[in-house]
C-alpha cells in the first residue's frame, strides 16, 4: 500500500517541482534588461590562439554552455582551417566578414548578413577584411571554441 501511494504521488511531486522552476524562471524573464553599447565589457576571446579579437557575453558563457555574444575581429584579421564543435547563428552588424570553406570559394558578408554555421566536420577560415572591425552577433546551444586543422598555426 505505501509503495503505491509513493508511486501515485511521484508524477505530482515532479510536476511541482518543474511548475516551481518554470515559475521562477518566469519571474526573471519578465523584466526587461537594458544595456547601453557603452557598458558593454569586452574581453579577450584567446590572446595566444586569436590575438585582438575581442567578446562580450550578452547572456550565458561562452566558456561553458549556451550563449549569446558580440565578437569582435580586427581588421585584417585571418584564422588557419579550424572547425567549431557547436553550431553558431550569426548576425553581421558591421565590417566585411570573410569565410572560406573548405575546398569552396569564399564567401563575403557584410551587415544585416545571417549565417548558420554548422560544427563538426564543417572545416572553414574565418577573416575579416582590412578596411574595418568586422563585428558579429553569434549565439550557440554549447561552448565557443576554435579547433585548428592538422598543422594550422594560430589565428594571423
Amino acid at each position: 500500500m505505501k509503495r503505491s501511494i509513493v508511486l501515485l504521488a511521484a508524477p505530482f511531486v515532479l510536476a511541482s517541482m518543474l511548475y516551481a522552476q518554470s515559475s521562477a524562471t518566469a519571474r526573471s524573464t519578465s523584466t526587461p534588461t537594458f544595456t547601453p553599447a557603452a557598458d558593454l565589457k569586452w574581453a579577450d576571446l584567446d590572446p595566444k590562439g586569436a590575438p585582438g579579437v575581442k567578446i562580450v557575453d550578452l547572456w550565458g558563457d561562452h566558456t561553458k554552455g549556451a550563449y549569446g555574444a558580440y565578437l569582435k575581429l580586427p581588421a585584417g584579421f585571418k584564422t588557419p582551417l579550424h572547425t567549431h564543435t557547436h553550431a553558431m547563428r550569426v548576425i553581421f552588424v558591421s565590417g566585411t566578414y570573410l569565410q572560406t570553406p573548405e575546398g569552396k570559394t569564399q564567401v563575403r558578408l557584410g551587415p544585416g548578413s545571417y549565417m548558420l554555421q554548422p560544427g563538426d566536420p564543417y572545416r572553414h577560415v574565418t577573416a575579416c577584411d582590412a578596411a574595418s572591425d568586422c563585428v558579429l552577433f553569434v549565439e550557440s546551444d554549447g561552448p565557443f571554441d576554435l579547433k585548428p586543422v592538422g598543422g594550422s598555426k594560430g589565428a594571423r
